[in-house]
């Protein structure tokens, strides 16, 4: 008995870790609840070239110079983006100056500061919580930058109302543009709400309708007419859509992205008529509204263009315009202002807009600092009404001679095509490509473009996005590259690349 009893203490000891050890083995094969098969499919499907494979290797590259690595260049060239400062373009004073006075008060007492920016800086604080930008506003944003949007966009569009209770502020325009699409999505199947984008398009587009899971319809903007929109290719895309979705909206990008050509006034009237008839909700992508280069060339609203159609158009028509800080002469990527101006919506679906941007509790608050001196800036007289004017006209001819200069080498280059960039940041040329480049493409499992441009990253530094990212039609190839590098580095870029496809097509040939 007493060896049985000197026993038990052992088999108890034993019984534990044998548990112990299933506890264990249980606990290794129970595996991670959230997989690539567990997670949202919609957001599998979700594409940002923009950001895409070529832009991660790009930062490797980086990396690996940093490193010491050997490569047949010094630095990456990141093209691939619209983001004026990180390209060099310098700040404009006047909307740094109020923005820092509102983030740090003490620069008050800097006699170097001009007394309008510390007006303004005042007067936007008074209208903050506890005259702190650090507070949240109201959601649909601080209800003096409304105003002051509404008054540009007045002056703007020449004496046509608005209302800054249509305002919306917002995180960028990319924020506004996912809102309103949430509040277009709806049904399943046949009945899916159906979107019509430009292909090429700017890829939160087709990114936000596969994360929504709605049906994206592509529409075609006519390379060979300067990328023009034609309506006659709407109806065809519509009548397409009607038979695998319900396309409920049309999304026009004016001026356009990728593809920088601006609409003229005879084709948004077109645009607006065609979505009468056919009761669409319009989108009006409108953020490179200050970028126009060509001569000839003129932005309208589309808000100015219904209101001035009149009724039955101007009173029935629903529109949702955006607008940003990021692009324009300011170039205010980081600080993510921006707004979404809502023409005709139902008075029960604005409150449920109110709702939804309720949940994200409000954009930032410098942003919409820095987006109120941009829609109201220095007047004549005013201090900073000098300096504001030169460094805007400044960045704006630069813009417009790189969109120039663009064209002109691309063009020089037997094989590249590039249309005038009437206006935006980017040019879109489409490249010919010898069918052994096209094999080899599909032999990496790539297409023929992103064949191209990771090619190009590889031997260059240049960081471009292929076409394919954007949308284009079949058989054809282009890339997208911004026009924002300073001037002489500007047209290093554009040799080295030009050289570089002559050099790649003779290879392939």
């Amino acid at each position: 008995m007493r060896a049985l009893r000197a026993l038990r203490p052992r088999r108890l000891l034993a019984m534990a870790a044998a548990a112990a050890a299933a506890g264990a083995g249980s606990a290794a094969r129970r595996g991670p609840v959230l997989t690539p098969e567990t997670m949202n499919p919609a957001i599998r499907r979700v594409e940002y070239a923009v950001r895409g494979p070529i832009v991660i290797r790009a930062m490797e590259i980086e990396q690996e110079l940093r490193k010491g690595v050997p490569k047949p260049f010094t630095e990456v060239i990141k093209a691939n983006i619209g983001d004026a400062h990180a390209m060099g373009q310098q700040p404009i004073t006047f909307l740094r100056q109020v923005t820092a006075l509102c983030v740090c008060p003490e620069l008050m007492k800097d006699e170097s500061v001009p007394s309008d920016a510390k007006e303004r800086a005042r007067r936007l604080l008074e209208a903050c919580g506890g005259g702190s930008v650090g507070s949240y506003s109201a959601s649909p944003g601080v209800q003096m930058v409304r105003e002051s949007v509404a008054r540009y966009i007045e002056r703007r569009d020449g004496g046509v109302p608005a209302k800054a209770d249509d305002i919306f502020l917002s995180t960028g325009a990319s924020d506004a543009i996912v809102n309103m699409l949430k509040l277009l999505v709806c049904g399943s199947g046949a009945s899916r709400t159906g979107v019509l984008i430009p292909i090429p398009q700017y890829p939160l587009y087709s990114a936000a309708l596969a994360e929504l899971e709605a049906a994206q319809v592509n529409y075609y903007l006519a390379e060979e007419r300067c990328w023009a929109l034609d309506v006659a290719e709407l109806r065809r895309a519509l009548s397409e859509g009607r038979r695998r979705c319900n396309p409920r909206a049309l999304c026009v990008i004016n001026p356009g992205n990728p593809t920088g050509q601006v609409q003229s006034r005879e084709c948004m009237e077109q645009v607006i008529k065609f979505a009468y008839e056919e009761k669409l909700f319009l989108l009006a992508d409108e953020v490179y509204q200050d970028n126009i280069y060509a001569q000839g060339s003129t932005f309208h609203s589309f808000k100015k263009v219904l209101m001035e159609l009149g009724p039955p158009y101007s009173d029935s028509v629903e529109l949702a315009s955006f607008h940003s800080t990021s692009k324009g002469f300011m170039g205010e990527c980081g600080l993510r202002g921006g707004y979404m101006e809502v023409v005709n919506l139902h008075p029960e679906v604005k409150a449920e807009l109110i709702k939804l941007v309720s949940v994200r509790l409000c954009p930032p608050v410098p942003g919409q600092m820095i987006l109120d001196a941009i829609v109201d800036p220095p007047k004549p007289g005013e201090p900073s009404y000098e300096r504001f004017q030169a460094e805007r006209e400044a960045v704006l001819s630069a813009l417009a001679e790189k969109a120039r200069l663009t064209e002109e080498i691309f063009n020089r280059t037997p094989g590249i095509h590039c249309n005038p960039v009437q206006g935006a940041m980017y040019s879109f040329p489409r490249i010919d490509l010898p069918p052994r480049a096209v094999a080899a493409a599909k032999e990496k499992k790539q297409s023929p473009d992103m064949f191209f441009c990771m090619r190009l990253l590889e031997e260059t530094g240049i960081c471009v996005v292929p076409g394919s990212g954007f949308g284009q039609k079949e058989g054809t190839y282009h890339f997208r590259m911004t026009i924002l590098p300073p001037t002489e580095k500007l047209k290093i870029l554009l040799e080295k690349l030009s050289s570089f496809y002559t050099k790649f097509v003779q290879e392939f040939s």
